[in-house]
């Protein structure tokens, strides 16, 4: 799997994803296609922060912890990657038959302790925490963040390779194939944290085009003791579907883009 690394996103920029109320920034990938046909076929994916979804108005996603899966569970390896000012897009050449997964995954700590009788207060990747954060540090107090920001795309066939669970964070369980979505069909999904049951978190369902209604129509589910729910989706287009989870001083979001074709 390759991951592009620099820097953790600057902390404007993860609170933003991580909210859901009406008038909140919302964090999204978002492809030319979820299904495409033929051979060595090419998608572009918009990566950005808004308010209002799929359009672009706000920030760009920055890229730099960006991972691509092949069907096969190879690296895909995105080209001509470019951040603007409302946006950042990437290219992937679709050279395998299956389904793809692309992701930007971002891993944060948040720790306070007291030294020499003042509080210090650091804030970084995960990756930095063990060196930067005293290991005997008088009052420690720390907090942890995943965020887990995903799309889905096919080319030929559905494949579930790319559906399997790292074991980390807050992971979407996809019992209906994310590019398998037709309107008038329920979907079954579920979620992990961590690799176990994610039970009575809720979930966001929100359809593209809030720019153009005064309904946000979302929607809202609860999940069960097993970490599963349904979604009806009734109206055909690109929806947004969001969760976040709270335990032990950790937080951990999610978030897909699923596009729902008609019948």
């Amino acid at each position: 799997m390759m991951i592009l690394k620099t820097r953790f996103l600057k902390p404007i920029t993860l609170a933003v994803a991580l909210a859901t109320s009406a008038h909140a920034h919302r964090a999204w990938l978002l492809p030319s296609a979820t299904v495409l046909s033929g051979e060595n076929k090419w998608v572009t994916i918009d990566a950005a922060i808004s308010n209002d979804l799929f359009y672009f108005e706000h920030v760009p996603m920055r890229l730099e912890n960006l991972t691509a899966i092949a069907p096969d569970g190879s690296t895909a390896k995105p080209q001509f990657l470019n951040t603007g000012k409302y946006r950042s897009t990437f290219d992937v050449q679709l050279d395998k038959p299956g389904t793809y997964k692309f992701a930007v995954v971002n891993q944060s700590v948040m720790a306070s302790w007291e030294e020499n009788g003042q509080t210090k207060r650091w804030r970084g990747s995960a990756a930095n925490a063990e060196k930067e954060i005293p290991a005997n540090a008088a009052k420690l107090q720390k907090s942890s963040m995943n965020q887990r920001i995903e799309v889905f795309v096919t080319s030929g066939k559905p494949t579930r390779t790319v559906l399997e669970p790292t074991g980390k964070g807050l992971e979407l369980v996809a019992e209906t194939h994310p590019n398998d979505l037709v309107a008038g069909e329920d979907a079954k999904f579920g979620f992990l944290i961590d690799g176990k049951p994610a039970a009575n978190i809720t979930v966001a369902v929100v359809p593209g085009g809030i720019r153009y209604r005064d309904n946000l129509k979302e929607q809202q589910f609860k999940t069960g003791a097993d970490g599963k729910f349904t979604v009806p989706f009734k109206e055909p287009g690109m929806y947004w579907l969001n969760a976040t989870a709270n335990a032990d001083g950790s937080r951990a979001s999610y978030v897909a883009t699923l596009e729902v074709l008609p019948q």
